[in-house]
């Protein structure tokens, strides 16, 4: 394997990050149901305090056909080209307490040379625990919270927090193998998988990136600002639930789900939130077919704005 300091540029002076500070992680790309990592990067950044310490080279790591990067034209020429972009960040929460944020693109090649650069930087600023999220759909109910699957070593966060552990193989990001090697290593890891309502997963649903934000806390100690969340949150939630009065059909799939999440959280013999009366996980057919029910209900002419559609 390559030189993993080859990955990356330190661009700040190592001096002005203090020892032992939580590291969090949060990529874009394989899934991201509900937009949680996408709105959680962009509100840490834009609400907090932060400097970039260090950038990794993205024409190493990125799949540029798999994610081009966005060009603004005007009229008759290019103004602007915004790359994809991963970057370590020096960031102070509301309390004025520093961690460091790892967000941008999940990168498309080179993984275990990746995960040994981050390794590096753990090292190099002696992180002393890192936390990761990301979020996948599930066959729950946005009336209910948003539970999390929590995994890793330490153990009292995935006893207090784990909603649902299943025992299963699934499709691997960059972050699961850094969680993986960090394990090996015994550095304090926790990973946070936010299961969000299948038929929300492909819009902006904020009280993911609420989510998000409580489970880093609950992790590290940090405190964010979330109000300005909260506030768009019970929006967005006050306008799914218009739909769902006046959509007979998906009221019935949100009254099914509400039951079988209740359940299983009551402690009956379900083997998860997500299974049906008989134990059995739905289809990805029976999730499309339920997912295109609710998507008829929202037709132009909805009080829907673009930028919150259920897509």
């Amino acid at each position: 394997m390559e030189d993993p300091s080859g990955l990356y540029d330190v661009v700040a002076d190592a001096g002005v990050v203090p020892d032992g500070l939580n590291l969090v992680a949060a990529l874009t790309g394989f899934t991201d149901s509900g937009g949680a990592v996408s709105q959680l990067g962009e509100y840490l950044l834009d609400t907090l305090e932060n400097t970039v310490v260090a950038e990794f080279d993205a024409d190493i790591l990125l799949d540029y056909r798999a994610r081009r990067p966005i060009i603004t034209f005007d009229q008759d020429h290019i103004s602007e080209y915004q790359p994809q972009t991963l970057r370590l960040h020096l960031m102070s929460d509301e309390l004025g307490q520093r961690f460091l944020f790892l967000h941008g693109f999940e990168p498309d090649f080179q993984w275990e040379r990746f995960t040994a650069a981050v390794i590096e930087l753990v090292q190099l600023f002696h992180v002393k625990t890192t936390t990761w999220v990301h979020a996948i759909p599930m066959p729950v109910p946005h009336t209910r919270p948003i539970q999390v699957t929590v995994s890793g070593n330490r153990i009292e966060i995935i006893d207090a927090l784990s909603a649902w552990r299943p025992s299963t193989q699934a499709p691997a990001n960059a972050l699961h193998l850094v969680e993986y090697r960090l394990q090996e290593l015994g550095h304090p890891i926790t990973g946070f998988v936010l299961l969000v309502p299948h038929y929300l997963a492909d819009t902006e649903y904020p009280a993911t990136a609420l989510v998000a934000l409580e489970s880093i806390s609950s992790a590290t100690g940090l405190i964010f600002p979330t109000d300005r969340l909260r506030e768009e949150s019970r929006g967005f939630v006050a306008k799914i639930d218009e739909q769902v009065e006046t959509n007979a059909e998906l009221g019935r799939l949100v009254h099914t789900l509400e039951e079988r999440h209740d359940a299983y959280m009551e402690g009956a013999a379900l083997r998860s939130p997500l299974t049906d009366v008989d134990g059995e996980l739905p289809s990805a057919d029976e999730i499309a077919d339920e997912l295109e029910r609710f998507l008829a209900g929202n037709r132009p002419g909805d009080d829907f704005t673009d930028g919150d559609r259920p897509a």
